[in-house]
């Protein structure tokens, strides 16, 4: 069975902008504790895109991340706005803005928890197949984005090194290379 809920006994919102939500919650768990403040995070629903070329190179942005304070390399990803139809077309625009590709097809391959102690948002995922350059890009303030190309088996051979320093891209990338069949995350029999 499992046990209920934890229950909200009073809640106040700490920072709100367009961004995101700070809530602190005073809440009894299920053992009767009550933990005063929990913190809690609210930011729109993410997507993150693994844009793949007909020549099969990955379509990555090398942007400046402050939190990090370094220079990063990613999957092009963004917000979903309330304007977006769904994560696919929050995905095409995201990919358009940043990196000026479109694709032939976009594919929803699902939707995880950035962290789920304390994050109610979603990150989606969505696989971009057949990108090219079609466009100029649309950078927003503080967007400090230059793209660059990447052969597949390169990005996969690079992961273990911290290639793409994101966990949340590095979960996508291979969510969305198994919806396009290009990876296998069976189990191998260890004999």
């Amino acid at each position: 069975m499992t046990p209920p809920l934890w229950e909200v006994l009073s809640s106040r919102t700490v920072v709100r902008d367009r961004w995101i939500e700070l809530r602190a919650d005073a809440v009894r768990d299920s053992k009767g504790n009550v933990l005063d403040p929990f913190y809690s995070l609210s930011y729109p629903d993410w997507v993150q895109v693994v844009a793949i070329t007909p020549a099969d190179e990955l379509v990555l942005v090398r942007q400046y991340r402050h939190g990090a304070q370094a220079w990063v390399l990613e999957l092009p990803a963004g917000a979903i706005d309330p304007a977006d139809a769904d994560e696919c077309a929050a995905a095409a625009r995201e990919l358009r803005e940043e990196t000026g590709y479109s694709a032939a097809e976009y594919r929803s391959v699902g939707a995880l928890s950035p962290n789920t102690a304390t994050h109610r948002n979603l990150s989606r995922t969505v696989l971009a197949l057949g990108a090219a350059p079609t466009h100029p890009t649309a950078h927003e303030a503080g967007e400090d984005i230059t793209v660059e190309l990447w052969p597949i088996p390169r990005v996969l051979a690079g992961l273990q090194d911290g290639l793409l320093a994101q966990a949340m891209h590095v979960s996508a990338l291979l969510l969305a290379l198994q919806a396009a069949g290009r990876l296998d995350l069976r189990l191998k029999d260890p004999t």
